[in-house]
């Protein structure tokens, strides 16, 4: 091990909440939350049965990950860890990450790692990102980033490439961007609707009352609201989209709240699915959500007049979002459990 500055260089894979050197030479903390003298450990014994997901692998599962890997792409599916890699792997649809691997926020939730990128980017990142999509053949495809607050419009203009460039190489491909806030700037929200996507998509993660801590200080439940309504207004045709996890202390009563006031700003698909802690320095879980109950939440939200709300214990934000549309929760079976 070396040292650059007096932060150590790791040379072997950092562990989980140490700080390390990319590298880019930023200096950032793996998996987003540095590591506290005393963690709650994670609880013993097996999750619920609704809560286990098979192994990836598989030859589509390896054919994405080469893709990937020969275009220098980060996907949101990898250093999230997703549960579903191996789903939707295997059928050949990936959520590409954008600006890189490390994040400016810290979210208490999320195992993305945490840092100050300096104004780095990829220059050749939109045209990388449009061969990929053409490469695995996509017709549906999702965008998302880290957080870039250290970017003047918070990585807008640079976002809105890369969905120009995927239009420009596959005109007939689907695309849904899954945006940071862009610190409430209006201005930078527009660049992004203004792109050509179908889907502009905007987490806002938890309810009211939990939305610190669980998100990052710099962001709000109000300011996300505010994207989603600007994106909706300023552009109604295209389609707004927003995410919740469930577990982390919410009450029914705030969620059908939280559901109330997506729809009052437009608001047009909602996902719901299960929090599952990534790390022993992350919040704890504080309940798993059964089935039916995710069940009941869907019928909640389509009440309300969401055009649909996919939901289920392994369900994230961007889970078989090309079949948002299709009004069948996504092709789960009931209380969001996956046919096979």
């Amino acid at each position: 091990m070396s040292t650059l500055k007096g932060i150590p260089v790791v040379t072997a894979p950092a562990r989980s909440g140490e700080k390390y050197v990319t590298g880019q030479g930023t200096t950032a903390i793996k998996d987003g939350i540095k590591s506290s003298g005393a963690p709650t450990p994670l609880p013993a014994g097996r999750k619920p049965s609704w809560l286990r997901a098979p192994m990836p692998g598989g030859d589509g599962f390896d054919g994405v990950r080469h893709t990937v890997r020969e275009h220098r792409l980060a996907t949101v599916c990898e250093e999230a860890k997703c549960p579903n890699i191996g789903e939707c792997w295997n059928a050949g649809t990936a959520t590409l990450m954008l600006m890189g691997e490390v994040c400016t926020r810290a979210c208490r939730f999320c195992a993305v790692d945490t840092g100050n990128p300096r104004g780095w980017l990829d220059v050749q990142e939109p045209e990388n990102a449009a061969r990929s999509v053409r490469l695995m053949g996509l017709k549906y495809v999702v965008l998302t980033s880290v957080n870039r607050d250290d970017l003047e419009d918070g990585g807008a203009a640079h976002f809105a490439a890369c969905v120009r460039a995927i239009k420009r190489v596959n005109p007939d491909t689907a695309v849904e961007a899954l945006t940071p806030d862009f610190q409430g700037v209006l201005a930078d929200v527009e660049t992004v609707v203004d792109s050509g996507l179908e889907v502009f998509a905007q987490n806002v993660e938890t309810v009211r009352r939990l939305t610190h801590p669980v998100r990052d200080p710099r962001a709000s439940y109000e300011q996300t609201l505010a994207v989603l309504e600007h994106a909706k207004r300023y552009r109604p045709t295209v389609l707004v989209k927003t995410s919740l996890m469930l577990g982390l202390g919410e009450a029914d009563t705030e969620v059908l709240e939280t559901m109330d006031d997506l729809r009052r700003v437009g608001v047009d698909i909602l996902t719901l699915g299960q929090y599952l802690r990534p790390t022993v320095n992350h919040l704890t879980v504080e309940r798993f959500v059964t089935p039916v109950e995710f069940e009941a939440y869907r019928a909640q939200a389509l009440a309300r007049g969401f055009i649909e709300c996919v939901a289920g214990p392994l369900v994230r934000s961007s889970y078989r979002a090309e079949q948002a549309l299709a009004r069948n929760n996504a092709g789960l079976g009931e209380g969001g459990v996956a046919r096979r």
